[in-house]
């Protein structure tokens, strides 16, 4: 899989650099603009009001769309997650349809099927031990869609045939939607873009400002809300790597581990 530089960074030591880069770029706005006012004197109230309020309210507008995109994909990955738990708790309880030989080594197999997945999510974003961790999946559900195969062809065991063969499909279609929801992050150059319009944005508040001093609070109170909402973007769409994560929910897959112990 590829990825893009911004990707490979959790959020939290973007932001930091970011905001001290948009108070230095609006401070260079500031500078450009007073030393505009010296080289043409009386320039000094002509303003760029127009100018500066369409490209703030442009990046207004790629903030909130790119914001939605991420919390989209944010609830997405939650749901599969979700849906990947019932799907495996089906299963599981499903084996309980054959007789003691054939149940025994399917649990077995779906013990080790159930690690597998909660590793999936524990590498957190290191890609190497996810790719292990699929590896691992894919062959162990292979396992035991052989034997569930194998176990129909038993006229014995059609009813459990019938409902066990769906619920070993559905095991193997939800590592294919989680998996391909992981790696379906917002497209770099969006947010390339984006980081290009708030540095604009600075700059232009800069070079904007009517008084011969800036207002410090009014910087920093752009630059530090306008960081946050960038990290939070970002950090939605990592949510292995930052404080938004989906841990809380993954929960919910470390929890059949009950379905084992009960038994």
């Amino acid at each position: 899989m590829q990825t893009n530089h911004l990707e490979m960074l959790p959020a939290f030591y973007l932001s930091f650099p970011f905001l001290l880069l948009l108070i230095f770029v609006n401070y260079l706005g500031y500078r450009f603009k007073n030393m505009h006012i010296r080289k043409f004197p009386g320039t000094e109230h002509v303003g760029i009001g127009p100018t500066e309020g369409s490209l703030l309210g442009l990046t207004a507008l790629l903030l909130s769309f790119t914001f939605g995109m991420t919390a989209t994909k944010y609830e997405l990955r939650r749901q599969h997650i979700v849906t990947e738990t019932n799907e495996i708790a089906t299963a599981i309880l499903r084996c309980d349809l054959y007789p003691d030989s054939a149940r025994k080594l399917l649990r077995a197999d779906m013990r080790d099927y159930l690690e597998t997945r909660i590793d999936y999510y524990a590498e957190g974003d290191k890609e190497e031990k996810i790719a292990r961790s699929l590896v691992q999946t894919d062959s162990i559900s292979k396992l035991i869609w052989n034997r569930v195969a194998q176990l129909s062809h038993d006229p014995a065991n059609a009813v459990a045939s019938q409902q066990m063969i769906p619920a070993t499909n559905g095991l193997i279609d939800i590592v294919i939607t989680r998996e391909a929801a992981r790696v379906a992050m917002v497209p770099g150059m969006i947010l390339v873009v984006l980081c290009v319009l708030i540095l604009v944005s600075a700059f232009l508040s800069g070079y904007g400002s009517k008084s011969l001093e800036r207002n410090k609070v009014l910087v920093v109170a752009f630059a530090l809300m306008t960081t946050l909402a960038l990290y939070l973007v970002i950090d939605l769409d990592n949510p292995r790597q930052g404080f938004v994560n989906l841990n809380s929910t993954e929960q919910l897959l470390v929890n059949l581990r009950q379905l084992f112990t009960d038994k």
